[in-house]
């Protein structure tokens, strides 16, 4: 039997492109998969897609036509970020119970009584924050610290965004106006300065974050060697606060009291008018001072809401990961 030649070989190991084509029978309501092979000659020449004829369509089978979309809608989500690889283990439990002075505004009030001795307090509940221990440690002993030397007691909830979170813990030594003086013994938080520490994002009502980009504490104040910061705000809900991410430090979510977050984000605040607000914005234009200290006065709550006590709950087992919300 003689072999084949070298020439045939190469024929016959020849790559014909092959061309998936729709063919309408007229005695047929089915589309039918005709292969065709291109001739040998045109095997070099560049070849169009072939199309599909509008009037087969109809004719097509369902599950062709849902793979064929399913095909040309896939999304490449290869550089989506994924927070996965965050270690959210809440490691320790904080309570802070929230309340309200009605007599706080009153004349015969006491000159320099602080909240946490207000005669009329009325209580709003507690909150539990769970914290992230293992992924921010310095941010979370800090809190853990401030709670336990009750420093956050009698501090007011100085700032409230409706619809996205409100703040406390301003720094100061008025104690009777609600302001935090720091214990001693914190330590230098070097986590406000790593790319990492602000990966977590404030994406679900009741995270707890540490204030940075929207601290209010005054500049001479920042300015102090021993400067720590303990400012902290919630986020309110309903939905997530994009504009927080990456500017503050997402450290510890509401494990209970959710129900006493969204009491404080009903209260009233108050809001300048858009005369005052323009005067105020030429004041800042022009370096006064006083418009710095004006704007600290906006979004403040209409009720003195203030942290009547504060402390820790010691944590048996450490949980894995935050509760989900319903």
């Amino acid at each position: 039997m003689a072999l084949p030649s070298s020439s045939m070989r190469a024929a016959s190991s020849t790559v014909y492109p092959v061309y998936l084509s729709l063919h309408h029978h007229p005695n047929n309501h089915h589309a039918s998969l005709r292969l065709s092979r291109a001739n040998h000659d045109n095997t070099h020449k560049c070849t169009q897609s072939p199309k599909i004829l509008r009037r087969s369509l109809f004719s097509l089978p369902a599950s062709f036509l849902l793979l064929h979309t399913s095909s040309s809608l896939a999304v490449d989500d290869t550089n989506t970020p994924s927070t996965s690889t965050i270690d959210t283990t809440i490691t320790d439990r904080i309570f802070m119970d929230f309340s309200v002075c009605p007599s706080y505004f009153r004349s015969d009030r006491p000159l320099g009584a602080e909240l946490s001795s207000c005669p009329d307090s009325e209580p709003l509940g507690r909150v539990v924050f769970g914290l992230y221990g293992r992924l921010l440690p310095v941010t979370t002993a800090n809190f853990k610290a401030t709670c336990t030397a009750a420093a956050y007691r009698g501090t007011l909830v100085h700032k409230l965004l409706q619809g996205q979170f409100f703040a406390a813990g301003r720094q100061g030594s008025r104690r009777d106006k609600g302001e935090v003086e720091p214990p001693s013994g914190l330590v230098r938080n070097s986590e406000t300065v790593n790319p990492k520490a602000f990966e977590l994002r404030h994406a679900r009502p009741g995270t707890l974050s540490l204030c940075l980009g929207q601290n209010d504490d005054d500049d001479d104040i920042k300015l102090n060697p021993n400067y720590h910061n303990v400012e902290f705000l919630v986020t309110t809900g309903p939905g997530p606060c994009p504009e927080l991410d990456g500017q503050n430090i997402v450290f510890g979510t509401v494990l209970e009291g959710m129900d006493v977050i969204t009491s404080i984000a009903t209260i009233p605040t108050y809001k300048p008018a858009e005369r005052i607000r323009l005067f105020n914005d030429f004041a800042q234009l022009i370096g006064d001072e006083r418009a710095q200290t004006a704007r600290a006065m906006w979004n403040r709550p209409l009720k003195t809401v203030y942290i009547s006590d504060c402390g820790e709950l010691k944590v048996t087992k450490q949980s894995l990961s935050p509760p989900s919300l319903p």
